[in-house]
């Protein structure tokens, strides 16, 4: 663990929007003596005094290199808009820090990989706060596929469909290819695809479109994508910003069992349901569900994390785990803007989705 830190961790938050203090500083302040918020960093400095206010953060700074010099943290919660994200990791992790980073992580693939660059071996790293990976019913079926034990997957639905009026848009920096990277699918898809990415593996091939039909933005306001993935299996993804009757839904089929999960935000075990194949016995229904029921959060994932910075490892929803959702989506807009598919690995350095979701029209 960098710094040599062994105890207590010190903590700095950066941008201090609705995600940091919905969700971050309760997960961060549920542990107790194990962690103290040391530092907060915005550039609002209204937003950033009331804020540290509310939370008891003791020191403050509009500039996140003199904050993270000042405090020394030994993590940094990165929860800026999306267009500072690789910006901010990246100084922290140069400053010895390791970093926490909500999503999406980067607005491209080049940015990510900017990121990942600045980490060193055995710590400091990056975590991407992919936090649906970690309710007891994903790592639960995310077993029982790496063992078989439902047979193979063959079908899988993956579906965001939110509504965001148009207030929600008027944040200037939404809705934009240069602020916020993409759509839908990187601002409210993206935790679904990486569930689905989480159970299922690597995926192969993509072919996709995407539409602004609603609202007055740059981006998209629907994508769907038709995804193969190496071992076979087919799955539709959609993304929607204009759905009244709001769902996170997931449907796996295997061979042996169909297993969905219907939720919003979050999830635990009551969310899922487990239908067996017809011709299945006693055994497979007794698979399901898992022994345990961990809720899906901010704070499951946040355990993880600090196990991963004790053990100097590299943490789950980091490096090529923390990319492979970032990937997709990237594929995504390559197929739909050029009408052919995208296989995985396609879009590396020279390649024009590399440096922006725009493709070419970014030049």
């Amino acid at each position: 663990m960098s710094r040599g830190v062994d105890q207590q961790v010190r903590v700095a938050i950066v941008g201090t929007g609705n995600i940091a203090g919905s969700a971050h500083l309760p997960a961060l302040r549920g542990l107790g003596p194990e962690v103290a918020v040391v530092g907060a960093a915005d550039v609002h400095p209204g937003a950033l005094a009331a804020f540290a206010a509310q939370w008891d953060i003791p020191d403050t700074d509009q500039d996140v290199p003199a904050l993270l010099a000042r405090t020394e943290p030994d993590l940094v919660v990165v929860c800026s808009p999306p267009g500072l994200h690789s910006e901010h990791a990246s100084a922290a992790l140069r400053a010895g820090a390791w970093v926490w980073c909500e999503k999406p992580p980067a607005r491209s693939l080049a940015e990510y990989d900017a990121m990942i660059a600045a980490e060193s071996e055995g710590g400091p790293y990056a975590a991407i706060v992919f936090q649906q990976r970690y309710g007891s019913g994903t790592r639960h079926l995310a077993g029982l596929v790496r063992d078989g034990s439902l047979g193979d997957p063959l079908v899988a639905l993956c579906q965001t469909t939110w509504y965001r009026d148009d207030a929600y848009f008027a944040v200037p920096w939404r809705g934009k290819f240069e602020t916020e990277g993409g759509g839908p699918a990187m601002a409210l898809g993206i935790h679904q695809i990486d569930l689905m990415l989480a159970v299922l593996g690597d995926w192969a091939e993509i072919r996709a479109m995407t539409g602004t039909l609603a609202r007055n933005i740059e981006t998209d306001d629907v994508s769907m994508a038709c995804v193969r993935f190496e071992r076979g299996t087919m799955a539709t993804v959609v993304t929607s910003a204009l759905s009244p009757r709001e769902e996170s839904y997931l449907r796996f089929d295997f061979r042996d069992a169909t297993v969905e999960l219907s939720h919003l935000y979050g999830y635990q075990n009551a969310n899922w349901r487990f239908t067996p194949a017809h011709h299945c016995s006693e055994a497979t229904e007794k698979l399901w569900p898992s022994t345990e029921d961990v809720p899906s959060s901010h704070a499951a994932a946040l355990d993880d994390l600090l196990a991963s910075m004790r053990a100097g490892e590299r943490p789950k929803a980091g490096g090529a785990s923390g990319r492979a959702a970032l990937e997709l989506i990237t594929a995504m807009y390559a197929s739909a803007d050029s009408g052919t598919p995208v296989r995985r690995g396609d879009i590396g350095p020279g390649h024009p989705y590399y440096q922006s979701m725009r493709g070419k029209a970014a030049r």
